[in-house]
């Protein structure tokens, strides 16, 4: 009687966002087990995507699936259970990335195979958002966002670059070569580490396992790509010192990072447990008080829409190269990526997430900054 209760419920709810079950449209959702419903109403979220890593329910297009969730708020309407209530209240009050706790969490995502990104990413292994404009594929649209990120740093042959989250170190490897610059890349992945000095080796770029924290070195020029997605709330402030102090009077740090439209201190849950743990993504409001007295902003660009179009190509990649990837990792993980870069796609299709990058100086700069696009 409750499962038939709670299977009325969900239908409801899904009509709300135009999904039928066992419907004809791509977005309609199919389902194999009728355990489904009350555990959706029971877990929300986190229980919609372990139900789909177990084959309980599909979709012919789960990005359109998640657009049509995420544009109806389906999940505030689903009522949050007490274990939840009390993990979002706990990351009020607890330092979930303090520098042991980082080092896990980075871990967890970015050291599962290089082979893995090498598959799904362009040539240059970026893992970041591209610049779609005038490029027709994902290895001219990521050059494009390099190349937009050293011109906005108004980068010159000589300066010293400091690459925070530096990643698989294809930025570095870009400006050092395109621009002549020198560049210092930190990142807490020992992967992407190893990986970095052996794509930047000859290069004046110097790669390194170290926090953030750590630093304390001028630079002329900062970037960071992706990576205060990670930093957590509590950090945020600490953060921007430390770039300040790492800034050149009259240099420029350039941010690139996930936005959200609303200010929240805790994260999906599926995302969290599955994906990047602890990961909190920043809104406007917490960049500006992070940065008050700090830093200015000179430049807001966002191009969130060019992150639907990346993850999607992403997508593209990963499945295609499936045959290559499937004696390292099972079906139950082909899925957990599936339904986490369809899921992200359907986030920024919908602008529940943004994508901001953000050039920003010191009050001490002199002169005009002028916007690039």
């Amino acid at each position: 009687m409750y499962t038939q209760s709670a299977k009325r419920r969900v239908t409801e709810l899904l009509s709300i966002a135009g999904i039928s079950i066992n419907g004809n449209n791509p977005w309609d959702i199919k389902i194999y087990n009728d355990n489904f419903y009350k555990r959706l109403l029971a877990g929300g979220s986190l229980a919609l995507g372990e139900s789909y890593m177990e084959k309980w329910w599909d979709c012919d297009s789960p990005d359109e699936f998640f657009s049509h969730v995420l544009s109806t708020n389906l999940e505030n309407i689903i009522k949050k259970n007490p274990k939840l209530i009390a993990e979002i209240m706990l990351t009020k009050i607890l330092n979930y990335q303090t520098r042991s706790r980082a080092f896990h969490n980075v871990h967890k995502h970015y050291d599962i195979g290089n082979n893995l990104f090498s598959k799904m990413l362009d040539k240059r292994m970026v893992y970041t958002c591209a610049y779609w404009k005038d490029a027709a594929t994902l290895d001219e649209a990521q050059e494009n966002k390099m190349d937009l990120v050293c011109r906005k740093l108004k980068l010159e042959a000589g300066m010293h670059v400091l690459d925070i989250g530096c990643g698989w170190g294809s930025f570095a490897k870009f400006a050092a070569e395109k621009y002549g610059v020198r560049v210092t890349g930190i990142s807490i992945s020992e992967e992407q580490i190893k990986f970095g000095k052996i794509l930047c080796d000859g290069l004046p770029v110097e790669i390194k396992l170290m926090d953030y924290r750590e630093l304390d070195e001028k630079f002329d020029r900062i970037v960071s790509l992706g990576m205060f997605e990670h930093v957590g709330h509590k950090n945020h402030r600490t953060y921007m010192q430390v770039a300040n102090r790492c800034l050149e009077n009259d240099g420029f740090f350039l941010l690139q990072t996930v936005g959200n439209p609303v200010t929240r201190t805790y994260p999906d849950p599926w995302l969290n447990k599955y994906i990047f743990p602890n990961c909190t993504i920043p809104s406007i409001a917490q960049i500006g008080q992070a940065i008050e007295g700090i830093f200015l902003i000179e430049d807001l660009h966002n191009f969130g829409p060019d992150y639907d179009k990346t993850l999607m190509a992403w997508h593209h990649n990963f499945i295609s190269s499936w045959n290559d990837l499937k004696d390292k990792y099972d079906e139950t993980f082909y899925r957990m990526w599936t339904y986490y870069l369809l899921l992200c796609a359907g986030g920024f299709r919908t602008k529940r997430n943004f994508l901001w990058q953000i050039v920003l100086s010191k009050r001490s700069r002199p002169g005009e900054y002028f916007s690039i696009r």
